[in-house]
């Protein structure tokens, strides 16, 4: 982890602080329009809004609350989002055909099973070790909410570090916070899990 993640202040993200989500995301709602909710919305419901109506869907799921996430801020600025929470909370997650579905026999209505799904940062900030500071808040942020396990999904490479698709994380992010591989159900994406 370089110098420049350590400074980072993470924070829940609660209404009051939706400016600074919609700062970070930019005009375009992070990953083409998605706002956060991939793992949120029915492929259909998805397919069929727009970057505006997953907005409003993300900002109305933040005032409602509890914070559906962690954003971290450098100098007073936003510059990274951590998607975390209970697995219920992003149902298309648990979905079986995934690579992030839930072990056999677990129960995707459980309370204390969390997950982190998804990442977003600033591309100026990106490489620069601030993937390490959300996950360990967000361990932090989990064990201060009762969850037992806390679950994630990443990707073993990407072309670059500033890759789009490792907004589900990269893998040794997770390694280096103690988490282990639990299953493998599609070359380079381990499920991973920290018992808490």
């Amino acid at each position: 982890m370089t110098a420049a993640s350590p400074d980072a202040q993470v924070q829940p993200l609660t209404a009051e602080l939706w400016p600074a989500l919609e700062d970070l995301f930019g005009p375009q709602g992070a990953c083409y329009g998605c706002w956060c909710t991939y793992f949120r919305l029915p492929p259909a419901r998805r397919r069929a809004g727009t970057r505006e109506t997953n907005k409003a869907h993300l900002m109305n799921r933040v005032e409602a609350g509890p914070p559906p996430g962690l954003i971290a801020f450098q100098d007073g600025a936003p510059v990274g989002w951590m998607q975390i929470g209970p697995r219920a909370d992003v149902p298309e997650w648990n979905n079986a055909r995934r690579v992030s579905a839930p072990l056999d026999g677990e129960d995707l209505t459980d309370p204390a099973s969390w997950a982190i799904s998804c990442f977003f940062i600033r591309s100026k900030a990106r490489g620069r070790g601030l993937s390490h500071r959300l996950v360990a808040a967000g361990i932090d942020f989990a064990r201060g909410n009762s969850a037992r396990v806390l679950d994630a999904c990443p990707i073993d490479e990407a072309k670059q570090s500033k890759s789009v698709g490792l907004f589900v994380g990269s893998t040794r992010v997770f390694e280096a916070a103690g988490f282990r591989a639990v299953a493998l159900r599609k070359p380079g994406r381990p499920l991973m899990r920290l018992e808490l």
